[in-house]
């Protein structure tokens, strides 16, 4: 896991179908070099889970962890899209955004994904 460094790392639910969208956007608007994808299901995900305290059995955001340690909710959100070139400003912007108000629609969003976008059971990297 120790080459992964390089790369910032992105855990993220692999059954939910909001996330494997977001990770497919992000495989075809991100350089290949910037980003790590792994599902929190999956052996190397549990790993990184029990390593950064974070719950095992269910994941309530998506997690960045890079070179300054992990970035979740929103500040994770805004932290990966800074790293894409071209949305750079974007996240800047939203940045602006008070984090008590980014979070709350975060919030929100994370609370009903599955029920707004389905659950699948496959994964958009594949990991078994």
């Amino acid at each position: 896991m120790e080459s992964l460094i390089n790369k910032s790392i992105i855990i993220f639910d692999g059954e939910c179908n909001l996330c494997n969208g977001v990770v497919g956007w992000l495989l075809k608007f991100a350089p290949e070099e910037i980003f790590q994808f792994i599902p929190f299901q999956s052996p190397q995900g549990q790993e990184l889970l029990k390593k950064y305290n974070y719950p095992l059995e269910r994941l309530e955001t998506v997690i960045l962890i890079d070179e300054n340690g992990p970035y979740t909710h929103s500040d994770g959100f805004l932290k990966i899209v800074s790293k894409i070139p071209r949305w750079k400003l974007a996240a800047a912007l939203l940045a602006f955004v008070p984090r008590m108000i980014r979070d709350s629609i975060y919030n929100l969003a994370s609370r009903n994904r599955l029920k707004w976008f389905g659950q699948s059971k496959s994964c958009t990297i594949n990991f078994r």
